[in-house]
């Protein structure tokens, strides 16, 4: 509740998310059925906040990052089924934080979206570039998110994904 409230106080981007996703948080009945894990990388924590509790409504186990260096170590030791990756981030810009994931090989098959407020650019470019599957852009529409949550989630993506990873091994 707290970051609802903090959203309310915000006049930006925030605000405007979360007038589409509290009716949609704030009904019971939606969760998914697997705990697949998400980590989440947002240095605005309102925003943060909202798409972790949105996410966590939808059923996923969601991990946050602040930075694109605490994004790596996470990574690496959460091992999540999927990365959001904002590309402004403080130490470390989320493109290079995105070459770093698809550079290691305990992260590089890790399905990573970005999410922005900027038009596209060169840390778009860039991340797009190093293997960020995906742009989502802010404000995020939630049922966008949830159908792009479900595509690269899906226990059918998932399989395919191990497959053809073991298959590489």
């Amino acid at each position: 509740m707290v970051a609802f409230t903090n959203a309310l106080r915000q006049e930006n981007a925030t605000t405007a998310l979360f007038l589409r996703l509290a009716p949609l948080v704030l009904k019971p009945g939606r969760m998914a059925k697997s705990a697949k894990k998400i980590l989440l990388v947002e240095d605005n924590k309102a925003l943060r906040e909202l798409l972790a509790l949105f996410m966590k409504h939808l059923g996923y186990k969601v991990f946050e990052a602040a930075t694109g260096l605490e994004a790596i170590d996470l990574a690496s030791t959460v091992q999540p089924n999927l990365i959001m990756m904002d590309l402004r981030l403080p130490e470390m810009n989320g493109a290079e934080a995105t070459a770093r994931l698809k550079a290691n090989p305990s992260t590089r098959d890790i399905p990573l979206l970005v999410i922005t407020g900027y038009a596209a650019g060169i840390d778009t470019r860039r991340a797009l570039d190093a293997g960020a599957a995906e742009i989502l852009h802010k404000p995020i529409d939630i049922t966008r998110l949830s159908n792009v949550l479900r595509q690269y989630l899906s226990t059918r993506t998932t399989k395919r994904r191990s497959s053809k990873k073991s298959a590489v091994l």
